[in-house]
């Protein structure tokens, strides 16, 4: 039978990007939250976003704050790399060229209890980018053990996704491994400077956490605007 030949062949359902945010990012996004923060004529964003942040705030930033420069394109960049990379892997061609461009970008300052229940995002064009990044993580959170750690489990109240944030895209069971079904739903564990980058239409959740401290979030959605060929 050693001479038979086969190849696995994996049926995509969907691609999350991981990436480090730069330092120097991280630390302007804080001071620039911190002075927002401050500020009594912030906006809310409550009204327009999923979750609920009873202990904390939902804000709108503005994206085109000279401030936030060099992270709004480093956040474009990223999106258009993370559509560059979804038509590579998929071997399929894109249909003219896109125009990358933040279409809103807002932060999440979550406490004890706060939580965002299941949701996706919506854009502008059909072809839309959402993202997620951590720049403060209360200390208990950054003490528990990541998904597929050994000692992670979802056992005897062990609040080991406490504050972890759940992508969902199809229906998951307890039988999946023998069933031969890859799992539906992942769970990640915030970090500081870390992003993730997914379609729009992708349905997230954050789960509540219990002790001290922020859990600072800064989120955006970017539209894929076509570039029209005038020549």
């Amino acid at each position: 039978m050693s001479d038979i030949q086969i190849k696995m062949l994996p049926l995509p359902s969907v691609f999350l990007m991981e990436a480090e945010v730069p330092d120097k990012h991280v630390e302007t996004l804080n001071n620039y939250l911190d002075n927002l923060l401050e500020d009594k004529n912030r906006k809310s964003a409550a009204t327009t976003l999923v979750g609920q942040i009873q202990h904390g705030e939902q804000l709108m930033l503005d994206h085109m704050d000279s401030k936030l420069e060099e992270f709004r394109y480093y956040l474009q960049h990223m999106a258009v790399t993370y559509v560059t990379n979804f038509f590579a892997m998929t071997g399929q061609q894109l249909d003219g060229n896109r125009d990358i461009a933040i279409d809103e970008l807002w932060s999440v300052h979550s406490y004890a209890g706060d939580y965002n229940p299941l949701h996706d995002h919506g854009t502008q064009t059909m072809m839309g980018i959402s993202c997620t990044t951590w720049t403060k993580v209360p200390d208990k959170i950054v003490a528990q053990p990541s998904t597929g750690d050994l000692n992670y489990n979802l056992y005897n109240s062990s609040g080991d996704c406490d504050g972890y944030i759940a992508f969902n895209y199809g229906q998951s069971a307890t039988t999946d491994k023998e069933r031969l079904k890859p799992t539906q739903c992942v769970v990640m564990k915030p970090e500081v400077g870390k992003m993730y980058l997914f379609p729009s239409w992708l349905q997230h959740m954050v789960y509540p956490f219990q002790g001290e401290g922020e859990r600072r979030t800064v989120a955006a959605n970017l539209n894929a605007f076509r570039v029209e060929n005038n020549e």
